[in-house]
């Protein structure tokens, strides 16, 4: 018998949208984080991978996660501080630590490679060094290093690193939860493609940059999961995936600006060198099946 997974946990990784100059579009932002309350999401992320934290002006990240602490009431809120290094990290949580935030997610630094008791090192520093717990952020596709099981299982010993947001390998997730069962660090799946499977599989907590784009339609996935109905649950992921596709497609930052901007949220949600689409290319996307669909416009 399947077990209803009840107490769903969805955290939207927010955009940062932004005004010509690059600085922070504050009546976007407002407008991006409505759009996540309005859907119930438990979370935001702020400057995560899909906010381009490291595209971003100092001053206009400060400005962003100064407004999103201001604005957002809802759950939890939590921040992207991890950079190339230790002390440009620790500069940023610098900053961070004035706010009351919910928690601090570092990135593996990148750029360079790094071995894994290097890692263990530096994410131990960083833990020292912030007021908020801190989270793991596994993204090997950007950072080109995995962490390890062992790795990750070591750094949950420390008391103030909390959990792991995890956008490696598909097995990942499974991985990690057998090795960390029992303990109460927190292992967040970042695999939107299978949510479906995932829940199903009882593992309650989610987060992913898709999850801003269309917020109603992943509650209704966790909603249908809630009511063990599966089969509205994988057509509502595939709807999300046909969404996703096309987002990659396009290109996800000008496209992310161009589904969001006919949404009703203002901004351009692609920092520079990026393009924006001509506007031939924003009706052709908004056109699409996939993208009408994950809206209910089909």
């Amino acid at each position: 018998m399947q077990t209803a997974v009840t107490e769903t946990y969805i955290c939207a990784a927010i955009g940062t949208p932004l005004t010509g100059d690059e600085t922070l579009h504050s009546e976007g932002l407002h407008a991006h984080l409505e759009a996540q309350r309005d859907a119930r999401m438990n979370g935001v992320l702020v400057a995560g991978t899909m906010g381009a934290m490291q595209l971003l002006m100092g001053r206009t990240y400060e400005k962003l996660v100064r407004e999103s602490v201001s604005e957002w009431r809802d759950g939890d809120l939590l921040v992207g501080v991890g950079d190339l290094s230790l002390a440009r990290t620790k500069e940023r949580l610098q900053f961070v630590n004035e706010l009351k935030v919910d928690g601090a997610v570092v990135l593996s630094p990148f750029f360079l490679k790094y071995s894994q008791s290097e890692l263990i090192e530096y994410f131990e520093a960083v833990a020292a060094a912030s007021r908020a717990p801190v989270y793991l952020y596994d993204l090997p596709q950007r950072t080109g290093v995995s962490l390890d099981v062992e790795t990750v299982v070591r750094l949950a010993e420390h008391p103030n690193i909390a959990g792991i947001k995890c956008s490696g390998d598909l097995g990942q997730v499974r991985r990690l939860s057998d090795a960390l069962q029992g303990s109460s660090f927190r292992v967040i799946a970042a695999q939107s493609t299978i949510i479906d499977v995932l829940l199903k599989a009882g593992f309650s907590q989610h987060v992913d940059g898709i999850y801003c784009i269309a917020p109603q339609l992943v509650r209704d996935i966790a909603a249908a999961g809630a009511k063990l109905d599966w089969n509205e649950a994988a057509k509502k992921t595939r709807r999300l995936n046909d969404l996703l596709m096309k987002i990659v497609e396009y290109g996800v930052f000008p496209a992310m600006t161009a589904v969001l901007n006919h949404r009703g949220i203002p901004g351009s949600f692609a920092p520079r060198p990026h393009w924006p689409l001509t506007p031939e290319a924003s009706e052709r996307l908004l056109a699409e099946p996939a993208v009408r669909a994950a809206f209910n416009e089909a």
